[in-house]
């Protein structure tokens, strides 16, 4: 190859930025491999709506046994383009970052493949609010979650926890809620917490808790008789859309 051939081709990797192409064909090439198997495939880009899915049910996409789906998924986990969450007796899957989802959209978009949305099957009043382990789930808590971040109440710690902003200390003693007295529980004191039917993070731990039980004090909401539903009021739904931005 001739000098200058060579040079541009380097160039053209990331974005402008000089790669050895040596060094790269390896992982590349093997990442590759991992995404081209078609089970594998279909199982990623199911993965691309943000929300995780139990090994079983990424069989079902992959049209393959629950026994390969495990050994596709240990491939892919193996790779990072894929990491598991345990909680209770499930494991979940989801994408390993925002790097895995990019290229896999950008293979996407090249092959110009629609992309199935995610169709929940839980019951309705069971998706929309319930308790979770002494916290809220369901679509109004994962809403509530990604509001706090994006009020900036909450910041990321890694490792799904979760610490308070001094905005966000401010703004909970509003709600008679004690963040102080969250942070000296024996437990999480924040952290995100896979919610089954979203198949995206709630708020959970200390503070989760003590989220729960002032929306129970000034009745936002109200604990089902005989299940793990959670109604909203009418002040309820008016407060989560006045203060929050969320439609209950």
């Amino acid at each position: 190859m001739a000098p200058m051939m060579a040079l541009a081709w380097r160039a053209c990797f990331g974005y402008g930025k000089s790669m050895d192409v040596e060094e790269a064909d390896a992982p590349v090439s093997g990442i590759a491999a991992a995404i081209a198997e078609p089970a594998r495939t279909r199982m990623l880009c199911c993965l691309l709506d943000g929300r995780a899915r139990t090994g079983t049910e990424l069989a079902i996409v992959g049209g393959v046994s629950a026994s390969t789906a495990s050994a596709h998924l240990a491939k892919l986990a193996e790779r990072r383009l894929v990491k598991v969450t345990a909680q209770g007796r499930h494991r979940y899957y989801h994408l390993h970052d925002a790097n895995v989802a990019a290229a896999l959209e950008a293979l996407t978009v090249v092959a110009g493949a629609p992309r199935a949305q995610f169709a929940p099957r839980t019951p309705e009043r069971l998706r929309a609010a319930r308790t979770c382990y002494g916290h809220m789930a369901g679509a109004l808590a994962v809403a509530l979650h990604d509001r706090l971040l994006e009020m900036r109440w909450l910041a990321r710690k890694g490792d799904g926890d979760y610490d308070v902003t001094s905005k966000g200390a401010e703004a909970f003693s509003a709600f008679d809620l004690d963040v102080a007295a969250a942070r000296a529980a024996r437990r999480r004191f924040a952290c995100g917490c896979l919610d089954w039917s979203e198949r995206r993070p709630h708020l959970a731990g200390a503070l989760g808790a003590a989220l729960l039980a002032s929306a129970l004090r000034r009745g936002w909401v109200m604990r089902d008789l005989d299940s793990r539903v959670l109604g909203i009021s009418r002040n309820g739904r008016r407060a989560f859309r006045e203060r929050f931005g969320i439609e209950a």
